[in-house]
């Protein structure tokens, strides 16, 4: 398993890292799980659960563009999308790389971005804390944070342009 959350933890950096401008983001709870068979009995495997949470305040205008940054971002990489919500508030990605590993990307309240992975089931270990470090200082108190870090793109209340602007 700890073999897992560091491949988990690769994945969900280069994810991040397919974004510019860059995002800032912190590290959510993170979890593993035994696995078990029909009758509910350990099969000597665990999977693991990574999680983060943007503090880039992402506007309206720019939520779908995001998505769609992250939705080719996995099927270059060879990830198949499996399932996509498309609630006009509450939209997620759901993808499967060609390991086996469960990744989404959803949009929570207030416009807040989540990402997360889920490894399969592996030989089972100690899990170590996520070994990426995030851009953005861990905070106190209750999670999620809300997303308070501006950015002149994923802030802006300006829609995207369609085509290149012309001077006049």
């Amino acid at each position: 398993m700890q073999l897992a959350a560091e491949r988990a933890d690769a994945m969900m950096r280069k994810t991040l890292d397919g974004v510019a401008p860059k995002l800032r983001w912190i590290h959510g709870p993170s979890n593993d799980r035994i696995c078990t068979d029909s009758k509910n009995d350990s099969l000597g495997s665990g999977s693991v659960r990574r999680r983060v949470a943007v503090t880039t305040v992402v506007s309206e205008e720019r939520r779908g563009s995001l998505l769609g940054v992250v939705e080719r971002n996995w099927k270059a990489r060879g990830f198949r999308i499996t399932s996509v919500d498309a609630d006009k508030e509450l939209p997620a990605i759901y993808a499967l790389s060609p390991d086996g590993y469960r990744m989404s990307v959803a949009v929570g309240g207030e416009g807040q971005f989540f990402f997360s992975i889920t490894t399969p089931c592996f030989t089972e270990s100690a899990v170590p804390d996520p070994a990426v470090e995030p851009n953005t200082p861990q905070r106190a108190g209750d999670y999620p944070p809300r997303p308070d870090v501006h950015d002149d793109f994923w802030s802006s209340n300006a829609p995207l342009p369609t085509s290149s602007s012309s001077a006049s």
